[in-house]
């Protein structure tokens, strides 16, 4: 028995021995689990050798796809014109021009003024969607787009009563904005407004729809903004407001601040109103809108009561041109409009912009309340004479 326990006790020292050898001559393999844990700072873990980086996942709530699909579509819009100066206030003075005359304005010096803004490409062909005032009175006006190419554009056309223009440059293989549908989106609906502002170079801001058909704001003659508060500042005209999918939903138009900066109340026209506006002036040069020759005032509370109104809705025709479309129906002066083609006329503002979009030369059925009583008339729409005057 005790020889069996000395050969027992012999094997297993035996046995030991080589374990400590063999652990000697491989230490990484002594402690497998614990090495893997901890790693090495002479050999990483094996963990950390397995496979390649993953790269970095977007944060949950982040807007990176929809910046970067919107964004190489939005350029930077610089302008230029030359303006004259005279040397001395007195050469603007009435009074001094009265006794002296006018002097020669070839010897007056030149000043050259610059400004900026943004603009959307549209079409691969070149099309580019801006504000009006961006591109007024403009004598040399440069594109430059994301990728840092530059152009010289020339202007397509204007309309100064939605403060849209249409530019056009010619570069190739240029990246086209995705139109989105203004219709459907709703307030609450993130949105990011894309441009240039302050010059500091392109700028993503984020934000929401905070409302909807914003009118009555004088900002142009037709007034239907997307409201929102993501950050517009100056260079940002002209500019997009994208969708969280990085679809155009408007072109950023205007702030609403005391201070010059933004206090989160800026304006985009919609894109359904900017497309039919950049149709027109492809096809024509300029944008054809129906009239016919009325002037309009609102319904208030006190004269909806005067005038026995169960509703409020409807425009009154405050004065009507002679000779004028309107006239020659039979509308007159304290009608009040409530149905365009079938389409219920909420306000001045909705009238004017129904109107707007009739063919000029076709006729339209309008219903008016007179006396209590609604009358048809059939009018055939004229054509709106061009107006270039703020509101």
């Amino acid at each position: 028995m005790r020889r069996l326990w000395l050969l027992f006790a012999q094997t297993v020292t035996v046995v030991l021995a080589l374990y400590f050898v063999y652990a000697a001559v491989a230490p990484e393999r002594r402690l497998p689990v614990h090495a893997q844990q901890m790693g090495s700072a002479e050999r990483p873990a094996v963990m950390l050798e397995a496979g390649p980086a993953r790269p970095p996942q977007p944060a949950y709530g982040s807007y990176r796809s929809a910046a970067a699909r919107a964004m190489p579509a939005v350029v930077n819009i610089l302008t230029s014109k030359i303006t004259r100066r005279n040397k001395h206030p007195l050469l603007r003075d009435p009074f001094f021009k009265k006794f002296f005359g006018d002097r020669d304005r070839d010897g007056e010096p030149e000043e050259e003024e610059s400004s900026l803004g943004s603009g959307v490409i549209v079409s691969a062909e070149g099309y580019i969607l801006t504000n009006n005032h961006v591109v007024e009175a403009a004598d040399e006006i440069e594109v430059v787009l994301a990728d840092g190419r530059k152009s010289p554009a020339k202007v397509v056309g204007t309309d100064p009563e939605t403060d849209l223009a249409v530019i056009k440059i010619g570069l190739d293989k240029l990246p086209v904005i995705v139109l989105g549908q203004s219709e459907q989106a709703q307030v609450g609906d993130v949105v990011l407004a894309i441009g240039n502002p302050f010059g500091v170079g392109q700028t993503v801001t984020m934000g929401i729809i905070s409302a909807l058909g914003r009118n009555n704001l004088h900002i142009n003659h037709f007034e239907n903004f997307i409201q929102t508060d993501a950050a517009i500042n100056f260079g940002n005209s002209g500019g997009a407001l994208v969708d969280a999918n990085g679809n155009l939903l408007g072109i950023n138009a205007a702030i609403y601040s005391q201070t010059g900066g933004s206090v989160g109340i800026g304006f985009a026209i919609p894109v359904s109103t900017a497309k039919s506006v950049m149709e027109s002036i492809i096809k024509s040069g300029h944008v054809v809108r129906g009239w016919i020759g009325v002037e309009t005032q609102e319904i208030t509370p006190e004269m909806a009561d005067s005038f026995g109104l169960k509703r409020q809705s409807g425009a009154i025709i405050a004065g009507v041109v002679r000779n004028g479309p309107a006239d020659r129906a039979g509308m007159k002066p304290g009608d009040i409009l409530l149905t365009v083609d079938g389409k219920t006329v909420a306000d001045t503002n909705e009238m004017l912009n129904i109107i707007a979009l009739l063919k000029p030369g076709a006729s339209a059925k309008m219903t008016v309340l007179r006396k209590s009583r609604e009358t048809t008339l059939d009018i055939v729409v004229g054509k709106r004479p061009v107006s270039t005057a703020k509101p």
